[in-house]
């Protein structure tokens, strides 16, 4: 067997650098980049390898850990999980800096690989510097916090433990049902090692995302059920994007007059413009999807792991007359409510139900035109929300609409927690899969600049709007500095409500009074004064501040053609969220309290709990 010599970073790096993936019939790399923050953990072992080997496998610089992570994470949203990054960091802050964007990829089930630098295997210098102590356990670091928000963890003792541990990575990724992130946790003498690996472990291989297909008994019962329905509804999740099933799905829904409603994850999964689709569903969903689902006699769940957003908390799908079904890949989520499971890709489970007998499927066609109606007094209504009033401070939604104009059928709409994404699910208009890219399994502030940046690194042909509220900008918006040093162009349209405005309401609505969410009902001596526009600038972007409707309009026709980043802040009424749609969320509100109106709150909590379901 014939070896080379190498150290563990550089037999790391030469892996990665020769694993690839195919894509739309193209075979291309399938780890696009290494982001790196450099500290005494990585920078001799890890740094120096990269070095070596720039051609073929870039390096990317940010300015925060978690960021770089963020911007790595959305770089796999935004291909559908089929090409990753690898974020490496040094021992202590550098690595627990990435814990939360773990817990995001994990949640979402996104490919990310971390390479965090850990203490050293030897024990030479112990406690090396950063280094974390544990009492009773002295095989224990900072980096067992990447346990239980990774799909697979192991710690690099010795340089041969890679040859096992890397491929365990790539199955992890390329296994539909089990992706998410890995942590490769290498300890930093072990890094400058060497061994003598085969040549033959750097093959260059390509992969392929299995596509299982379903159990025959399983999707004989789903065709069962729905040549008995009349009327049948689809929930779209982010398994149809995926699974690459957005033809597939439209298809079937076309041919079998089905509807569909779509989560925040399966968003642009159909044309928003599609007579099929009836817009998003659940908390923040439309009216035609919430009506549909809470007359539909079968559901069937596709790609969706069924989070409480979508479900109203488990109140909207509670009848028990209907028929659920659920195709997913992952057993996991296909049993969840009790669903009857088809186990399976989303696209192939699709295409087998179009090839299936369904002559005999029965569609009501009342409630098809109870459906259409419904669309279109929503769109009407939702031309009525982004209709500029010429109010002081404009709403939610008449900058949702400022945006939608200003962009066309390509364009990314990107966001993650607050106000935004409520209004977002419901009212973006997305055309083309991927046109909405919303982080809100882990609703995670913080995303949405750096997530900006690796949409755009997936996408680059297409106009990312990056959609963020103060509150998310000040906890991190450092990437700014990366997007321009990168030359990675955003638009970021910064909505100023004065501070946490979604969860001051969410407070307000559980009996409570405003505390500690916006500035003004924040303990301080004196108010700050925030120029959103001066401090983008300062981190090199180009910026303005607007103040009307029409203001913003034509400061995004001047973002179209800016040569590299752009942020527009604009004022915005912190209550001024829309009306339509949504649904019940379950939000516990204290049993007992001094104050009456947490008192009353709690009565309506509680009778709403009891009930068997909740339509708003």
């Amino acid at each position: 067997m014939k070896t080379v010599r190498l150290t563990t970073s550089q037999a790391l790096v030469r892996y990665l650098a020769n694993q690839f993936i195919e894509v739309n019939g193209e075979t291309v790399p399938y780890f696009a980049g290494v982001w790196a923050i450099f500290g005494h953990g990585n920078v001799a072992g890890l740094g120096e390898a990269l070095y070596q080997n720039l051609d073929e496998l870039p390096s990317f610089r940010a300015h925060n850990e978690q960021g770089m992570a963020h911007a790595a994470i959305a770089f796999a949203k935004a291909n559908f999980r089929r090409r990753a990054m690898a974020c490496t960091t040094s021992i202590g802050p550098g690595a627990t800096n990435l814990i939360t964007a773990a817990a995001l990829a994990h949640v979402n089930r996104l490919p990310v690989l971390f390479l965090p630098g850990d203490v050293f295997a030897s024990r030479r210098p112990d406690p090396v510097l950063q280094q974390i102590e544990d009492f009773e356990d002295g095989t224990a670091s900072a980096n067992d916090c990447f346990r239980p928000v990774s799909r697979y963890f192991d710690r690099i003792t010795r340089p041969s433990q890679i040859l096992s541990a890397l491929p365990r990575t790539m199955a992890v990724f390329t296994d539909p049902a089990s992706c998410g992130p890995v942590c490769l946790s290498i300890c930093q003498d072990v890094q400058s090692e060497a061994f003598d690996f085969p040549e033959a472990f750097f093959e260059p291989k390509t992969w392929r995302i299995r596509a299982p297909e379903p159990d025959a008994l399983e999707l004989d019962a789903l065709v069962d059920a729905l040549q008995s329905a009349k009327r049948p509804l689809m929930v779209a999740g982010g398994g149809v994007l995926y699974s690459g099933a957005s033809d597939a799905l439209m298809q079937f829904a076309e041919r079998c007059a089905i509807p569909v409603v779509e989560t925040q994850a399966g968003k642009s999964a159909l044309p928003s413009s599609h007579p099929m689709n009836l817009g998003a569903i659940g908390v923040t969903g439309t009216e035609p999807a919430n009506a549909a689902a809470a007359e539909a006699d079968l559901i069937i769940g596709i790609g969706t792991r069924l989070q409480d957003f979508t479900t109203g908390s488990r109140k909207l799908f509670t009848d028990d007359r209907r028929k659920f079904f659920q195709v997913n890949v992952g057993a996991y989520d296909a049993t969840k409510h009790s669903a009857v499971p088809v186990v399976g890709d989303a696209r192939k489970v699709l295409e087998r139900l179009d090839d299936a007998t369904l002559q005999t499927l029965n569609v009501d066609t009342g409630w098809t035109k109870r459906n259409a109606e419904r669309v279109r007094d929503w769109t009407a209504s939702v031309d009525e929300a982004f209709r500029d009033k010429g109010t002081n401070l404009p709403s939610y939604a008449e900058i949702v609409g400022a945006v939608d104009s200003a962009s066309d059928d390509s364009a990314v709409v990107l966001c993650a927690a607050g106000t935004l994404p409520g209004e977002l699910h419901k009212l973006w208009r997305p055309e083309q899969p991927g046109g909405y890219h919303m982080e809100y399994g882990y609703s995670c502030m913080g995303y949405e600049i750096a997530g900006g940046i690796g949409a755009k690194m997936a996408m680059p042909d297409r106009e990312i709007f990056v959609m963020v509220g103060d509150g998310s900008y000040l906890m991190l918006n450092s990437e700014i500095a990366t997007s321009v040093m990168m030359g990675v162009k955003l638009t970021i349209i910064l909505l100023d409500s004065g501070g946490f405005s979604c969860i001051d309401r969410l407070q307000r609505s559980t009996g409570s009074e405003s505390f500690n969410n916006q500035l003004e009902d924040s303990w301080h001596t004196e108010m700050p004064t925030i120029d959103f526009a001066a401090h983008a600038q300062s981190l090199g972007a180009i910026s303005e501040t607007v103040s009307t409707i029409s203001e913003l309009k034509a400061a995004l026709h001047r973002a179209r053609s800016a040569p590299k980043t752009v942020l527009i802040s604009m004022k915005v009424d912190p209550d001024g969220t829309t009306d339509l749609g949504g649904f019940w969320w379950d939000v516990a509100v204290p049993e007992v309290s001094p104050s009456e109106k947490v008192q009353s709150a709690f009565e309506d909590y509680a009778r709403t709990v009891r009930s068997p379901s909740k339509d708003s």
